[in-house]
């Protein structure tokens, strides 16, 4: 094998199976449970700048692969820490999420490989399946689209922009009709 290309090699990518010892045998099965680093990047998964798996942080899979007539089959589940930002005070959030996967992993030549289009099914490529794609679709698909840290979150005062937590019950500002500031401002203070 060429050096250049060794430290890419599909080996070398935690999220990157291979599937050589199902050789093609329909009911052959292997699990796999393995802690992945989440992708960062353009490949980070989640809502960019809303909520996301950071690059780095684990990404628990627990999976099965199955070698059916047409592909592999891949089965199993992640779990993955989110953080991002509640959508109404912007306070910082963090949950678990655990989702379920289930994919088609298509055979070169095969007949699902002849019908459809390659973004309708993933592919095995030199035996190999890579999920990042997968588990992606999987988490995102999951996500809040509004994160909130908590489902009664009063939000931000429109006026002064602090938190409703933070503030007396009696907050509230003074709204002048703009026709009366002039003679305000005329009239001596009575504070």
């Amino acid at each position: 094998m060429n050096s250049a290309h060794s430290s890419s090699r599909p080996d070398d990518d935690p999220w990157v199976f291979s599937t050589r010892e199902l050789a093609r045998r329909p009911g052959t099965q292997r699990t796999v449970v393995r802690t992945v680093p989440a992708p960062s990047g353009e490949r980070e998964i989640g809502l960019a700048g809303v909520i996301t798996v950071p690059g780095g942080s684990d990404v628990e899979l627990d999976l099965s692969l199955e070698s059916v007539t047409e592909g592999v089959y891949v089965s199993g589940t992640a779990d993955a820490r989110l953080v991002g930002e509640c959508s109404r005070c912007l306070d910082a959030v963090g949950e678990d999420v655990h989702v379920r996967i289930g994919e088609l992993f298509a055979y070169p030549d095969s007949v699902t490989e002849e019908t459809t289009d390659a973004d309708e099914i993933p592919r095995l490529v030199d035996d190999r399946i890579d999920i990042t794609q997968t588990v992606r679709d999987a988490i995102v698909t999951d996500l809040p689209m509004a994160p909130l840290c908590r489902d009664d979150c009063p939000g931000l005062c429109t006026e002064c922009g602090e938190r409703w937590a933070d503030l007396p019950s009696d907050h509230g500002h003074e709204t002048l009709d703009p026709r009366w500031a002039a003679l305000r401002e005329r009239l001596p203070s009575t504070e």
